[in-house]
């Protein structure tokens, strides 16, 4: 029995034991048969999967202002990879020791001997995916690549020396955050915002394609001659202008933190174009600072309900239905609070019986209410059919991605009310983005044509237009002439004398509507406000439209008058002020004054005569060619309007003349020959411590005393005063009339204004006196003119003669 069991067992091993052997001997075969026989097969599959043809971004366009500023460019980074295949043993072995030291100094991220390290395994692995090693995951920018070509080994000629740089573009705004969310974005999904994403596909140019090996760390490129070049994008050109962008930026926010709003933009276009010049957005974001974070100007979130602001549509389909109606008519407004149509409507003040034209200029929601209910309450799709009529129901066609379509309902919507007239009328139950809102009263500015807002004037590849965009009418004649000259009147009477007279300015007039509306929350409306004021300028003759809007003011403003309307006003003053065309009404009402020729000290040659060109006067010279600096000579000859230099010579290993530099000029010149300057005071240089013409050393100290600019003995004295100047010839211009001279007191005169006084004595004294400041001033006048008289008589023989005489004229 025992043997029986026992040779069961051995058997049972030894059949285990074989088929342990077969199995085994099974895999070796296959293992030989793959290594072997099938070896070429399988290493060709593993070598089409390692290396593959995959595609070379293209360079991205860039996005320019209107003045061709760079607003988004790409720039130009590399990874650092190296092949040491191609590195020769001896060049390797001299500069290994060096090229780590440069590797760690540079990075920082190891050690010399970790880097060495790094590198001589690299150079000794046999398997070629091993050999090649990325150096650090940092990207380095273009200067830093030239750099580090010139490192040991690195630098080795006919490209030896091993090193790769792969080119990896990133976005580089110049600007800063400067119209962040209007240039935009596009993330590694390709889903983005603003112009980089609507403008995707010009700007993203078309790809290329090349051989790439995979590498432990990432790919390596192959250069084998077959790879395909990728083309680099188009160029757009905006119609946005750096400096008003920054203009309204700022105002923007200084508004929105002195108001602590939530939420607000502006928008600065052109009449005549469409063109937007400026578009800020700036929301609150998580840690209470003001960031672009959303495009409120024409996207979703920035529709709301317009309010005041939508009067003016109302007034436009007023006038268009029904002519007859005057900027003269009376509207009783009543206390304030009064129900129309089957709404309660108030007014912010009461103001009883008024005219339209003070309706429009007070903003009087009972006003607005009660004449378009009396007039259209028997046919309201009449009051929404002009509202269409006008643009206000459809999209602009928005040159950027994500415009919000406006809602404006009509008596054929489920949601429609007896009380949705009257409540329409003063701009609430629909909603319109700011730039559909402005595009409206662009359109009353532009005497009736609605032109359709533009950002992108051109698309671009390099100098030369591929694709360029005009301005676009979406409605020739909004209204008519005559009502035209009934809302240019009412917003020009909202900014003189209404709810904007705040912003009211003296050289320029502003036509406009303010807006307040309250905020629609959890199905009713709360005493949050929504605050804006559209408008244009100048409003004789306009340039600009503008819209502004602040969302939710926390600090006790909460009209569009105190809150939005200031903002704008800012940005106007800041337009006018850069706009030349704009300054011609300005400079005609300036008193002329009587032109002088410079006080010319010292310079650079270049500098002075471009000064004297652009003042056009003559700039005579000794200098023959090659001088850099001259002098105002003392002897200059001005009647002729002329500035007669001469050269300030400047020799080598002598110290130069310094005075009557400015200190910016001053040290170019004399640091520029390795003398360290010390300067005190401010102005222009008036003694130096080392004295011109003598010789110095490279590093010698020198100290310059400054003196503020000013006349002195021997300067050059005034023209006399033209007999016509560019101003006076200019027939476009209108001068006003020069400051009023004052008068001749005469007694009769002083009599007649004098307060009046009871005692005898105080008369007899107040006549006195002004006789005798009568007499005074015609003495002092008498001796002026003889001064004059005695100047043209008899001419001075000498210069110093001429100064006396000068001098007494001047004091008299």
């Amino acid at each position: 029995m025992k043997g029986s069991v026992k040779k069961s067992i051995v058997t049972r091993v030894r059949l285990a034991f074989l088929g342990v052997a077969v199995f085994s001997g099974l895999i070796l075969w296959k293992a030989t048969r793959i290594q072997f026989q099938e070896g070429a097969k399988w290493r060709a599959l593993e070598q089409e999967r390692r290396i593959s043809y995959q595609p070379v971004p293209a360079t991205r366009g860039n996005i320019f202002s209107d003045n061709e500023s760079i607003m988004a460019t790409s720039l130009p980074f590399y990874r650092v990879a190296w092949d040491p295949a191609v590195v020769e043993e001896a060049v390797f072995q001299a500069g290994v020791d060096s090229l780590a030291w440069q590797l760690s100094h540079f990075f920082g991220d190891r050690t010399k001997q970790e880097y060495k390290q790094r590198l001589t395994n690299a150079r000794r692995a046999k398997e070629p995916a091993l050999r090649y090693i990325r150096l650090n995951s940092r990207q380095i920018n273009f200067q830093e690549k030239k750099l580090l070509a010139q490192w040991p080994i690195f630098r080795a000629k006919r490209n030896r020396g091993g090193a790769i740089f792969e080119k990896v573009d990133k976005r580089f705004r110049p600007f800063g955050g400067l119209a962040q969310r209007t240039v935009g974005f596009v993330n590694e999904q390709q889903h983005g915002a603003g112009l980089e994403f609507t403008f995707g596909p010009s700007l993203a140019g078309k790809a290329g394609e090349a051989l790439f090996e995979r590498v432990p760390g990432g790919v390596k490129p192959l250069y084998d001659g077959t790879e395909i070049k990728p083309q680099p994008g188009y160029d757009i050109k905006t119609t946005l202008d750096i400096n008003l962008q920054d203009v309204a930026e700022n105002a923007l926010y200084k508004s929105l933190v002195d108001n602590n709003a939530q939420y607000g933009c502006v928008i600065l276009m052109e009449v005549a174009t469409g063109e937007i010049k400026a578009v800020a957005n700036l929301g609150r974001a998580a840690d209470d600072t003001y960031k672009e974070d959303y495009n409120y100007a024409f996207a979703d979130q920035g529709r709301t309900e317009p309010g005041s602001t939508f009067k003016l549509a109302s007034m436009m389909a007023l006038m268009e239905a029904f002519p007859d109606i005057t900027l003269d008519d009376v509207v009783d407004t009543g206390p304030g609070r009064m129900a129309i149509g089957g709404a309660v409507k108030t007014d912010s003040h009461p103001n009883g019986r008024i005219t339209v034209q003070q309706v429009f200029e007070k903003s009087s929601n009972i006003g607005v209410a009660r004449l378009v209910q009396e007039h259209f309450a028997a046919n309201p799709t009449q009051y929404t059919n002009y509202l269409k009529k006008f643009g206000l129901d459809k999209p602009l066609g928005f040159q950027m991605n994500g415009e919000a379509l406006p809602y404006v309902k009509d008596p054929t919507d489920r949601s429609w009310s007896r009380t949705s007239l009257s409540t329409m009328s003063i701009g609430y139950e629909l909603k319109l983005a700011p730039l559909q809102t402005l595009a409206f009263y662009n359109a009353v500015a532009n005497n009736g044509t609605k032109v359709a807002p533009m950002i992108v004037k051109q698309i671009k590849q390099a100098d030369q237009v591929v694709q360029e965009f005009a301005p676009r009418v979406l409605i020739p004649k909004i209204c008519s002439d005559n009502t035209l000259r009934k809302l240019k009147a009412m917003l020009e009477g909202v900014v003189a004398e209404g709810t904007a007279s705040r912003i009211r300015p003296k050289d320029y007039t502003i036509a406009g509507k303010t807006g307040t509306a309250w905020k629609f929350k959890n199905g009713h409306y709360t005493k949050t406000y929504s605050t804006s004021f559209c408008g244009y300028f100048p409003a004789d003759k306009p340039k600009y439209s503008c819209i502004v809007v602040i969302d939710s003011p926390s600090r006790g403003r909460v009209y569009g008058g105190d809150v939005a309307a200031p903002v704008f006003r800012e940005v106007a003053d800041k337009c006018m002020a850069r706009d030349l065309l704009s300054q011609r009404p300005l400079l005609a009402k300036a008193r002329l004054n009587k032109s002088r020729v410079p006080l010319v000290r010292a310079g650079m040659q270049d500098e002075l005569a471009l000064v004297c060109q652009k003042l056009g006067l003559a700039g005579n010279t000794q200098a023959t060619g090659g001088e850099e600096w001259v002098r105002g000579a003392s002897d200059t000859a001005f009647h002729a309007r002329t500035v007669a230099l001469v050269v300030n010579p400047v020799r080598a290993g002598r110290v130069p003349n310094a005075r009557g530099l400015s200190l910016r000029d001053a040290l170019f010149l004399l640091e520029n020959r390795g003398l360290h300057v010390r300067a005190l005071g401010t102005g222009r240089v008036r003694e130096q411590s080392l004295a011109a013409g003598a010789p110095y050393k490279r590093g010698d100290a020198i100290n310059l005393t400054l003196v503020e600019t000013g006349p002195r003995d021997d300067a050059p004295r005034a023209l006399p005063a033209p007999e016509h100047t560019d101003l006076a010839e200019n027939k476009l211009l209108t001068p006003a009339d020069p400051e009023p001279i004052a008068a001749k007191v005469l007694p009769s005169k002083v009599k007649a204004v004098a307060p009046k006084v009871d005692a005898a004595k105080p008369k007899a004294e107040a006549k006195a006196k002004v006789e005798t400041k009568t007499k005074a001033e015609a003495k002092a006048k008498a001796d002026k003119s003889k001064t004059k008289s005695d100047l043209k008589a008899k001419p001075p023989k000498t210069r110093l003669a001429a100064d006396k005489l000068r001098k007494s004229a001047r004091n008299a």
